[in-house]
């Protein structure tokens, strides 16, 4: 891999991890563009690492949230009048949120990187799934804030989150989507959906990290960081003013749409399968 594709791999990490339009599929697809082996294991660790950027980004972004919330998590290991705190509790929904894709992750990571990231998989997910996202703006009342959060919407929401390792539905677009049906108003579910993905991305990065290592140089692993830290930061940002006026239907017609794409570019021979 040369630097200029780490380069524009990260930029897409970056613009796509958070948004619900699925960071796998874009990559996969950028991938096959640039002429690169889709499950080559080299590339696959990479994709894997950089998220470890994407992630940095949300810790900075949410810095006085995560530390309030392990913060109170702490003290109330300790303390039993401290284990009524809201903090403590939600930062006990992220753990218990987070187990799911852990589990479904180690067990399926065969799964994934072969037959998964098929360009015809990608595809079909990424028009499936915006059926759902549909739905989801439709039927939603989002009566309910982030004082309300229950373990049971967030571990509804965190087995939501293992449907994000298929290509094409998207990790923030499966849990925020599960939030809207779960009645949260967009913004919690959407803040939700950032704090259950830091477990699950550092954990894949430092699973990967090996492997990376490796079979790839370390400068175009800490170059691939960078850039996807500095993008995913902005992303964040604009995301949370974005969801706060605007419903999900803008990222289902684009997804709708890339996947039509694809199935016109793969059934012309343009590009193929795998």
């Amino acid at each position: 891999m040369e630097i200029w594709q780490a380069v524009v791999l990260a930029i897409v990490e970056g613009i796509t991890e958070f948004l619900p339009i699925s960071s796998t599929g874009h990559l996969t697809i950028t991938e096959k563009l640039m002429g690169l082996p889709i499950d080559d294991p080299s590339i696959t660790a990479f994709t894997a690492v950089i998220q470890v950027g994407a992630i940095l980004a949300v810790l900075v972004y949410f810095a006085k949230d995560i530390g309030r919330l392990a913060s109170a998590w702490g003290k109330g290991l300790v303390s039993s009048p401290a284990r009524q705190s809201p903090d403590y509790k939600m930062a006990w929904y992220v753990i218990a949120g987070s187990i799911p894709i852990g589990i479904v992750g180690f067990l399926g990571k065969d799964l994934i990187k072969g037959p998964l990231r098929s360009m015809w998989f990608v595809a079909g997910s990424l028009i499936v799934w915006s059926a759902v996202m549909a739905f989801a703006e439709y039927a939603a009342t989002q009566t309910r804030s982030e004082k309300e959060l229950t373990l049971k919407d967030t571990l509804i929401v965190g087995l939501a989150q293992c449907l994000a390792l298929i290509p094409g539905v998207s990790r923030s677009g499966a849990t925020i989507t599960t939030g809207l049906l779960r009645d949260l108003d967009r913004v919690t579910a959407t803040r939700l959906a950032f704090f259950l993905g830091v477990p699950a991305l550092v954990a894949a990065g430092i699973y990967e990290l090996p492997d990376a290592l490796e079979k790839i140089d370390l400068s175009i692993l800490l170059i691939g960081n960078v850039v996807s830290f500095l993008v995913a930061y902005a992303s964040i940002a604009w995301l949370l003013k974005f969801v706060a006026h605007h419903t999900m239907m803008s990222f289902v017609w684009y997804r709708v749409g890339l996947g039509g794409l694809i199935i016109v570019l793969l059934a012309t021979g343009t590009i193929s399968a795998t």
